[in-house]
């Protein structure tokens, strides 16, 4: 392969990823120092609070990194947050150019990096690989340009699109293959989030199998019905409860004893129900980026009716379990007309042992 600038942001991407799921709030970001072809320095942003690739990279170039090439997958910042700005340490190395994957979608950068690295005379180019860059990063996106989590609906359904029979019984819908890669999927995501009536008829732990950093779990639950018992509550478990106000005086001994197990986080009513919209406000302002949504239908179809939701996976197991009464993977109002339908792009269709996977975004 020819060595040229999407070669090198490709390994730097490839550098990004291997944070994937542990740098939230922050992005995922790699970058490579090169000179005479040859890499000199490597690094990739691991966690929030933690040193930036650029300067993991170049700390690992040392002196060499004078006259070299940087590679980053996001302009690099300008402003102090946990750590000092980046430019200010690329300036001093005294490379000679910086290729940038794409631009940082922060307010407080947005450009200023590159414009400062130009400014002291460093070569900048900007735009290498930045619909990949775009994907990889796309809760970051989200969350620092609209202060909203990125929100993904996971599915398991019949193929008639039922996630429980009339009884209420739904394990297992999906084969072993589906649920193990259900699971590695939670760990990328900062939350999962499901609904009181999921708690309540399946008692899961929503937990991922596969991971030490254990996402945080969402119940909307505008009752306070969840039982103190359940399983979300097991060992090193943070829960958030999302619910409504209680009223003055009506400070139930159920919503003390739940104080004790998980946040309690109040949000506003609409049509006595949780304003789902402010909800995902105020979960972003506890710096939760991404959500897995992953049940039940109703919390689903509500979050369809609120255009809440940015992404969906349906696991499509082939098996027909019919009846009217039977639980659907997607509630709510729903369309009043076919051409309102919630419509994805960049569809992909994928075989999960005798499952399908059906993965796309929201128009």
């Amino acid at each position: 392969m020819k060595r040229n600038h999407e070669y090198f942001m490709n390994l730097a991407m490839d550098l990004a990823l291997k944070a994937k799921g542990r740098t939230s709030p922050n992005p995922m970001v790699g970058a490579l120092v090169v000179k005479n072809g040859r890499i000199i320095g490597k690094g990739y942003h691991e966690k929030a609070g933690s040193p930036h690739a650029e300067i993991i990279a170049l700390d690992e170039a040392a002196a060499k990194a004078k006259g070299a090439i940087l590679y980053v997958t996001l302009e690099p910042c300008t402003h102090f947050g946990k750590t000092p700005p980046c430019v200010d340490r690329i300036i001093k190395s005294r490379v000679k150019e910086v290729i940038v994957g794409m631009v940082d979608p922060n307010p407080l950068n947005n450009g200023r990096g590159i414009k400062i690295l130009r400014q002291h005379k460093i070569k900048v180019q900007v735009g290498f690989l930045e619909n990949e860059l775009s994907r990889i990063n796309e809760a970051f996106i989200k969350y620092i340009t609209k202060r909203m989590p990125f929100v993904t609906v996971k599915v398991a359904q019949s193929l008639d699109g039922k996630i429980a029979t009339y009884t209420g019984d739904s394990k297992w819908i999906t084969s072993d293959k589906s649920r193990a890669f259900s699971h590695r999927l939670r760990q990328n995501y900062d939350a999962i989030m499901a609904g009181v009536n999921t708690i309540l008829r399946d008692n899961p732990k929503l937990d991922a199998w596969f991971s030490k950093r254990q996402p945080i779990k969402i119940v909307v639950d505008s009752q306070l019905s969840i039982p103190e018992g359940a399983n979300i509550f097991s060992k090193n478990s943070q829960v958030i409860i999302v619910t409504l106000p209680s009223l003055p005086g009506q400070e139930t001994e159920n919503r003390k004893i739940l104080g004790e197990k998980a946040k309690i986080l109040e949000v506003r009513e609409k049509a006595g129900q949780i304003n789902l919209k402010d909800a995902m406000k105020k979960l972003a302002q506890l710096e939760i980026t991404s959500i897995l949504v992953e049940g039940g239908g109703t919390l689903i179809g509500s979050l369809f009716d609120e255009g809440l939701i940015d992404k969906v996976l349906f696991f499509i197991s082939p098996k027909i379990i019919g009846g009217k009464e039977a639980i659907s993977s997607v509630m709510g109002k729903g369309v009043v007309r076919i051409d309102k339908a919630v419509k994805l792009k960049e569809v992909k269709l994928k075989r999960i042992g005798e499952d399908f996977l059906i993965e796309g975004y929201i128009k």
